[in-house]
């Protein structure tokens, strides 16, 4: 892009709901949903990884939605509603599928919990009881480099009311 491009010198405002709250900012067109979170509001749980929409670190649920918050521009959430994994904590209170994970050891280096979390939070919301194939489904486009995959997905029956151990797909 040209330095003298008007796109990289001005900036827009936008408003989103973020966790049930509403921030506006002035920001320039080619901020990331996730650099807004990290850098505008403070909101550093959402991690960036690939920063290419690749490993899903980045992942938040946006209107209902798991998305890559790297792959998403901030502008194009305006007037939209963001649901971070700060959110699902209340307090010193663990959401059931954060504490999951702890139980059944789903999570190692912890860089890709928090997108894995919300993949999983996203896939509860719409879907209760799940299968095993859903829920590789649902997390199909996190990248976990330590390998707890089967552990994650322990987690995610168990929330669900499955047993972890259930073989039943």
């Amino acid at each position: 892009m040209n330095k003298d491009d008007n796109t990289t010198k001005t900036k827009k405002q936008i408003a989103m709901t973020v966790n049930g709250e509403m921030f506006t900012r002035d920001i320039y067109h080619h901020m990331t949903l996730a650099e807004f979170l990290r850098e505008e509001i403070g909101l550093t749980g959402t991690k960036i990884g690939c920063n290419r929409g690749e490993c899903g670190s980045c992942t938040v649920i946006l209107n209902g939605h798991a998305v890559y918050a790297c792959s998403v521009l901030a502008v194009e959430a305006d007037g939209k509603s963001v649901q971070t994994i700060e959110n699902l904590s209340d307090g010193d209170k663990l959401h059931p599928i954060q504490q999951a994970f702890i139980v059944h050891d789903a999570l190692q280096c912890g860089y890709c919990t928090p997108g894995m979390i919300m993949s999983v939070k996203n896939l509860l919301d719409s879907n209760s009881h799940p299968t095993k194939d859903d829920v590789r489904c649902a997390i199909e486009g996190n990248f976990c480099r330590c390998g707890s995959y089967q552990n994650i997905i322990k987690a995610a029956l168990d929330v669900s009311g499955k047993p972890a151990d259930s073989d039943r797909s």
